[in-house]
Formats: structure tokens, sequence, C-alpha cells
């Protein structure tokens, strides 16, 4: 008898695209593929902007959503090495980036990732070529390991990776979101000073027990004249720019003399914009965040298990709960946001 699995699709993309639990045929692992039984997915902003627009991409429906997932070998292909069944792995989201710069060109930049231009995970079972897969760590459980392939390696790459932050350092994070909660904790394990920025004193408060020094309401005031309170001028080290759009211009002014500004989000537009003065006069390294490669998430699921990291989770939802934890991502999270099978 064949073994079927269940696994959630979309037949078109648009706003509030509906998202059906479909059932198809178990697929088997091919020479260099290992098959994995999904035990967690996590949900990025990505995936809702996937579902509503396909970003451009070259999808096919049905199309399988989101790209971050924990699971276990289940059965291993011909020729596969680096992989047994019974292993814990978690994917990576950009499976073609081993390590140093990605496949692409200046007129088409790279981006082939899983849940975009390849197929999603959000399925029982997957079938992928082996080195999608990196071991998962030992110190965290499938929905927390599930966290780590987009939003967690997104903050590592930008701090440790390409930012070399060291003891000292003060970081800014914007909002409360996955990947700004990941680089609180890691830029606190790492010895630094942290802030963060968002809306409220209980987010803020949530904040400062993860290790956050300040936290700045960005409802109450200028949040940049804050900063500049706070650190007697000198301004932010490395700045983690969410929002992106006009906002740009707001990092620029409260970045520090030589900082960095890692753009990652672009909650307020793709267009990004900003005054020239602060660029030239201060001269900050403004660079783009595209997740990270295959070996940078090696190293930080090392770092993981050595300095007992927990990723934040906002919630875990059932299988069967997907289209609510859709509409969570559609009303931001503190953390993360889980599936668990």
């Amino acid at each position: 008898m064949t073994k079927t699995m269940r696994r959630w699709t979309l037949g078109t993309v648009g706003i509030n695209a509906p998202l059906s639990l479909t059932e198809t045929e178990v697929p088997s692992p091919a020479r260099g593929e290992v098959l994995v039984r999904a035990k967690a997915v996590s949900l990025n902003y990505r995936d809702k902007l996937m579902r509503e627009s396909g970003m451009g991409l070259p999808i096919q429906f049905p199309f399988v959503p989101a790209s971050d997932m924990a699971g276990v070998v289940e059965a291993v292909g011909e020729g596969v090495t680096r992989f047994a069944p019974g292993d814990r792995v978690i994917s990576t989201f950009s499976p073609d980036w081993i390590d140093d710069k990605p496949l692409g060109t200046a007129r088409n930049p790279p981006y082939r990732t899983l849940g975009g231009f390849y197929p999603g995970v959000l399925s029982e079972y997957v079938a992928f070529p082996e080195d999608w897969f990196v071991a998962a760590p030992t110190s965290i459980d499938d929905g927390e390991a599930s966290t780590l392939p987009c939003a967690g390696l997104t903050a590592w790459f930008a701090l440790v990776e390409r930012g070399k932050i060291k003891p000292g350092d003060t970081v800014l994070v914007q909002g409360t979101g996955g990947v700004s909660m990941f680089g609180l904790q890691i830029a606190a394990a790492q010895g630094a000073d942290v802030f963060v920025t968002s809306s409220g004193p209980e987010k803020l408060a949530r904040a400062k027990a993860l290790g956050a020094r300040y936290g700045i309401d960005r409802n109450t005031g200028d949040w940049v004249e804050e900063v500049y309170r706070l650190t007697n001028d000198r301004g932010i080290d490395h700045i983690f720019e969410i929002a992106g759009g006009p906002h740009l211009g707001q990092s620029l002014k409260a970045v520090a003399v030589h900082g960095r500004i890692s753009v990652i989000g672009v909650l307020e537009g793709f267009d990004l914009s900003g005054p020239a003065g602060p660029l030239l006069l201060k001269s900050p390294v403004i660079q783009g965040i595209s997740v990270g490669h295959r070996r940078a998430l090696e190293d930080f699921v090392r770092a993981v298990d050595r300095i007992g990291l927990k990723p934040v989770i906002d919630h875990r939802y059932a299988f069967s709960e997907v289209p609510a934890a859709f509409d969570h991502l559609d009303r931001g999270a503190f953390g993360k946001i889980v599936i668990e099978l």
C-alpha cells in the first residue's frame, strides 16, 4: 500500500489566498537525498509576502510554503554520507549557498530559497538533497530548532559572521520579532549592550528580561534622541534596520561613527532612503543581510549549544492550525511562530 502524507498548499497567491490541507504520496529519497519527517516548522515574514504576491518568483502550483523546519531523517538515498536514519536535522534557507558568495550575478541576484524558488517544508515529509540540511542543536527541542535557519541565522550573520561583534559594542534591534529577539540574545551573549525599540512597556520589559540593557518606547518620543541621550551622543555600533523604506534615515542618524547598519526588513517599503549628511560624515557600513550560508548556520548551531541560547517562541500551533498561525503572522509576534507536527 502506498504511504501518504499531509501537506499545506497554495493554489494561487493574493491577500488571504486560501491554504489547503491536502494529501499526497510520501516521496522516496533519490540518490544523494534524505527523507526527513518534519517535527516542527517556523514561519517568517517572508512567508506572508510569498502568500500575498509570490514575490515575483517562478513558483509552481500547488505550492508548499515555508522554509524553516526541524525533523528526523527517516531514510537515505544511495550515496548519502552526511546523515543516517534517526539523525535530527534542520533545513537551510538557501540550499545552494554552502560558503563564501552565493550563486548569482549583478543582473540576477541570488535568491534560490526553500519556500520560494524551491518548494517549501509545510509538509509531514520532505525528500531533499543531503546538502540542504545541517545537524540540529542537541540542547533545544524541535520547535525551537525550527526557528534557526532563517531568523536565527540572519541575526548571527549580521552580528558575528559579517559584523565581528565584540564585548562592549552597542547593538540596537528594532521591534520584538524573531530576528530582533535572536539579535538581542546573540549580542548579549557576546558581551554587547543591547538597545530595543518597541511599542509599549510590556514588550520592552520582556525584552529586558532576555538581556536587553535599554528599552526605548518608540510611541512616546523620538527614539533617535533617546539613543543620543543614553549613549552620550556616541550612537550605536550595530543597528538592525527592520523597517526599511524611509526609516533607514533614522538609523543613519542613530548609528555611531564608522558603525554598521544591517538592512534586514522592508516593513515600510523596498525603496530605501535617508539623508546623505550622516552617511558621508559618519561613513557607516550599510549591509544588506539575505540570511546566510550553510557554514555559518553550522557555526550558529554550535554556538546555540555552547551558550545555551533558547529561541523565543510566541506560540506553538498544531499542524491542523496552519491558517491560524498565518493569521498570527499577519498580526505580528513576540519572537517566533511555530507549527508542530
